[in-house]
């Protein structure tokens, strides 16, 4: 039953970071991540290491997103008592600050929790396109 609880409240969480996302909230984002979090992110460099980094991320897509979107799909969830980890499709969208609508592009996403304090937050987290390795490119054209 904990186990059950535990999942419901870590699907809540992804849910959370969707809904800080679009409103556009840095201090709703910072709450869901550990201080120390380590995030592989779309974005160079190789790693992202602390909530400042990883905000940073966000406040740069806010920057370049007059309104954003973000849709899940295919949420999977492993849950033991005090980490748990999940993976689904991820895509980021909305309307450039000049009106430009972006549709954006699926990407994987793997998310590492702790339960810290009786929290659930994300101490890792990563996202990938898969790669053409004939041309070095990623593939960005793919849906779930």
């Amino acid at each position: 039953m904990m186990r059950e609880a535990d999942e419901a409240e870590l699907r809540r969480h992804i849910g959370k970071i969707v809904e800080g996302i679009k409103a556009k909230d840095l201090d709703a984002l910072r709450r869901l991540y550990a201080d120390d979090v380590v995030s592989f992110d779309i974005d160079p460099p190789l790693q992202h290491v602390g909530i400042d980094a990883k905000l940073k991320n966000w406040a740069n897509v806010f920057t370049f997103f007059q309104d954003v979107g973000y849709e899940v799909r295919d949420l999977t969830l492993t849950v033991d008592e005090r980490v748990a980890f999940g993976h689904c499709f991820g895509r980021l969208s909305g309307t450039t600050k000049d009106g430009v609508a972006v549709d954006g592009m699926w990407v994987r996403a793997t998310f590492c929790f702790r339960k810290i304090d009786g929290n659930w937050l994300i101490a890792h987290d990563q996202v990938s396109v898969p790669l053409d390795i004939a041309t070095g490119k990623g593939v960005t054209d793919l849906e779930p």
